[in-house]
């Protein structure tokens, strides 16, 4: 199934470039937009699978597109909204994930282009959470109740499966067997009280009390 696309961007040579990149690579652009009006407009009238948007819109150029995204993310839950950003901003997650971390996504500009920004889009849109390495190893340096319990080896499954990685791909990323991943992830799930429902739901969960 081809996935549906809205991008929002104020900087149109930027965002002809994601365009170029998504199409070429077999998804379909709804939409583009250059403010958060537009940007709302836009997912109102097309529903797409899912929203690329700049954090940085007109017409502060200060959080606009993350305002508009938290709006989508209420009044379109299925819609996956991908933030991008300039610059590291993860101070600003808690108003994205407030509603859950189901089909939601953040990456630094810089990363987008190439398969893991493909990879990132689909994940997204699909329902997953795709949070960018910076990010993650910025919310590593913050006090976080919930994941005391782990240990520093299911933290580090833990930051992995926040940037949106399988279990097979943790696996290859720490040089384990695929049996002593799913033995972090299901200790993972344990240790946060997570209840008793889908992986992928469960493993969703786990992202978001990292990101608390």
């Amino acid at each position: 199934m081809t996935l549906r696309v809205v991008l929002a961007d104020d900087a149109r040579l930027f965002r002809a470039a994601l365009a170029e990149l998504l199409e070429t690579n077999g998804f379909t652009i709804v939409g583009q937009a250059g403010d958060p009006s537009g940007l709302r407009a836009m997912v109102s009238s097309t529903r797409p699978d899912i929203a690329v948007v700049d954090i940085r819109m007109p017409p502060t150029h200060q959080l606009e597109g993350l305002h508009a995204a938290v709006d989508i993310r209420r009044d379109h839950p299925d819609v996956g909204v991908l933030l991008l950003s300039q610059y590291l901003e993860a101070a600003h997650l808690k108003d994205l994930v407030e509603g859950g971390a189901r089909g939601v996504g953040y990456l630094l500009k810089d990363r987008a282009s190439g398969p893991d920004f493909l990879d990132a889009v689909r994940q997204v849109a699909g329902g997953g959470c795709v949070f960018d390495q910076e990010v993650v190893n910025a919310m590593l340096t913050k006090p976080r109740h919930r994941v005391d319990a782990l240990s520093v080896r299911e933290r580090e499954v833990l930051s992995l499966m926040a940037q949106g990685l399988s279990n097979s791909a943790i696996s290859a990323k720490m040089h384990v067997a695929a049996k002593t991943v799913e033995t972090h992830v299901r200790r993972i799930f344990e240790r946060l009280n997570l209840p008793d429902a889908a992986d992928h739901h469960r493993r969703v969960l786990a992202v978001l009390a990292f990101l608390e």
